[in-house]
């Protein structure tokens, strides 16, 4: 490989690595319950939670830059607060109260053109499991904002 092929590639792996950090950085500043998972869970880095009674759950950004989230029995009240402040009610086909007021079930959204992939189930114990795949850095730390000020809305009640 040629001296300045190689130093423009090793120019780019350490802006890659700045900008995966920046992202991780950018998930806990909206969700402050995130700390680094011992060992990557998604092709590359990962941040995980778990806080009794809020749920739990891991962020992360794939090789590619793609950002998930798959979150596990959070409470239904504050993933419908922040899905309404993020998408709007019934987006997902949950029902003009949105998912603070949807029925138990499955409701999910795959983008053809982003290929990000939105999968909701509402259980019947008043949380909510849910993925977000393969979008933007902000738009996750936009639903990692709006949802831990629906929860933090949720621990002062």
């Amino acid at each position: 490989m040629q001296p300045q092929v190689k130093q423009a590639l090793d120019c780019w792996y350490a802006t890659w690595e700045e900008q995966q950090e920046t992202a991780q950085d950018a998930f806990a500043a909206a969700f402050p319950a995130l700390t680094p998972a011992e060992r990557c869970q998604c092709f590359g880095p990962t941040l995980h939670w778990v806080t009794p009674g809020e749920g739990r759950g891991k962020v992360c950004l794939d090789d590619h830059g793609r950002a998930t989230i798959e979150f596990e029995k959070v409470p239904k009240a504050a993933v419908g607060a922040a899905m309404t402040e993020c998408w709007g009610a019934d987006w997902f086909d949950e029902g003009p109260g949105g998912f603070a007021d949807a029925e138990p079930g499955e409701y999910f959204y795959d983008d053809e053109q982003t290929y990000a992939e939105y999968h909701f189930d509402v259980n019947g114990d008043g949380t909510v499991t849910f993925g977000i795949s393969y979008v933007k850095v902000d738009d996750i730390v936009t639903m990692l904002d709006a949802l831990e000020r629906a929860l933090a809305t949720q621990r002062t009640d």
